[in-house]
């Protein structure tokens, strides 16, 4: 028997705890027997003192183990069970397409997404904007979309790392939510309990990103990759480039358009494309079904190329509630705003920059993600046809199509673009979309 206070004194003056102090403080943060200052003591003293590996992977292990485990063995899959994460992003549309892809190459993808979270989009936020489609089906009938689909997105079940929900409450409201260990726990501890063979992460770098600098996404990223196996599943991480909207759009029912128009061949952004393919063929590979990111990519392309992609997409929609003809009549389901008009830039040049995350603000603001959790949202608002870093435009080439609902929305929209879009008359230097692959072995 410990004391929760002798537990969280040892980690305050830095001290390493054992798997079984850290597994009887998460079932104290489960069951309410551990206070809330406890809880917020603990999380502070984790914050300055920071944890070992050994001890993050028991955290997000106790963490998982909270509430249920998803097991898939019983199903008897044909493939191995993988997903993806990603640290959030704008315009970052990537999970449409990937899952029914990687489903359509003989993975079964049971993703278990979330809604936005302050700048960034949420999955489960742009599959709501499909009329009946269910992000919240019962146990059986998300089994049963694995099983005969191959991909079914979904939202959080309810006994799913229950110590998580509760413990990232009091961190968020404690100032101690930007601890790189207590973030690896977090996110690991739900895609853990997901019962998943093999996961790929994406971590997000750039003025979009999650964490503030380049480094700290690095630092992230070689954390999971280094839990996530240590807890015994299979993972590798990219990261990614979010200096810029990574889709054409940010909103929910535009990228929705968007992930249908990618998937039925009518419309591949260059850049989502890239870090979307790099994504499922670091899938495919460390899942087992690839040999080599080339005969992934291959795979991938057959993929898109034969139709399968789109049609994966489509069983899951209809077999979620959602509309039976949603790819052929997608634009008359989607929500459509009042007013779509081009913002035009304050004057001619090269885009050379954009702060993603302000732009990100701006959905937010015309209603197309939540300042408190209770908000409702708007799916039909949001930006289209993004520019990308290095074009030039002038007042016959916009920086974006505004989607919103009353011209206040569009001047605020102007304002808030003009504001997060710099211009001048030199070519921004060039990065690439993946900076940096990082497997087990690279750690």
């Amino acid at each position: 028997m410990y004391l929760p206070q002798e537990i969280i004194r040892r980690k305050r003056d830095g001290e390493k705890l054992k798997a079984d102090e850290i597994e009887f403080f998460v079932k104290g943060i489960a069951d309410n027997s551990i206070s809330e200052g406890q809880v917020g003591a603990f999380a502070m003293a984790v914050y300055f003192q920071n944890m070992d590996m050994e001890e993050r992977v028991s955290l997000a292990m106790a963490m998982r183990d909270s509430g249920t485990v998803l097991e898939w063995e019983s199903l008897e899959l044909d493939g191995p069970v993988v997903d993806k994460h990603s640290t959030g992003g704008v315009g970052d549309v990537v999970s449409l397409m990937l899952g029914p892809m990687v489903a359509a190459c003989g993975g079964f993808v049971p993703m278990i997404s979330g809604r936005g979270l302050g700048h960034t989009g949420g999955t489960l936020d742009k599959f709501d904007s499909i009329p009946g489609y269910n992000t919240t089906p019962s146990n059986e009938l998300f089994r049963k979309v694995v099983k005969e689909v191959g991909v079914a997105i979904i939202g959080q079940t309810g006994n799913l790392a229950p110590a998580d929900k509760r413990f990232y409450g009091i961190r968020d409201v404690t100032a101690t939510v930007e601890s790189i260990s207590l973030i690896t726990a977090s996110i690991l501890s739900k895609k853990l309990a997901a019962g998943l063979d093999a996961l790929v992460m994406d971590v997000k770098a750039g003025s979009g990103a999650f964490m503030p600098t380049h480094e700290l996404s690095q630092e992230l990223a070689k954390s999971i990759v280094a839990v996530a196996n240590g807890a015994g599943c299979k993972t590798t991480a990219l990261l990614t480039n979010m200096d810029q909207v990574l889709a054409s759009t940010a909103g929910n029912a535009v990228e929705v358009r968007e992930a249908v128009e990618y998937l039925t061949g009518k419309y591949r952004n260059p850049r989502l494309h890239e870090v979307n393919m790099a994504l499922c063929a670091e899938m495919l590979v460390v899942s087992g079904l690839a040999s080599s990111d080339e005969e992934a990519h291959t795979k991938l392309q057959e993929s898109l190329d034969s139709g399968a992609a789109a049609d994966k997409f489509a069983q899951m929609v209809t077999a979620l509630g959602g509309p039976a003809d949603f790819m052929t009549n997608y634009d008359e389901y989607l929500a459509k705003a009042d007013i779509i008009r081009p913002i035009y830039p304050p004057k001619s040049g090269i885009v050379t920059s954009m702060d993603t995350r302000d732009i990100g603000m701006a959905v937010v603001a015309m209603g197309g993600g939540r300042r408190k959790p209770s908000d409702e949202i708007d799916y039909a608002v949001g930006f289209s046809d993004f520019v990308a870093l290095g074009d030039s435009v002038d007042d016959q080439t916009p920086l974006a199509v505004a989607h919103v609902q009353n011209e206040s929305q569009y001047e605020e929209a102007k304002r808030a673009l003009h504001s997060a879009i710099d211009i001048s008359d030199q070519a921004p230097s060039s990065k690439p979309m993946i900076f940096e692959k990082i497997r087990l072995e690279d750690i």
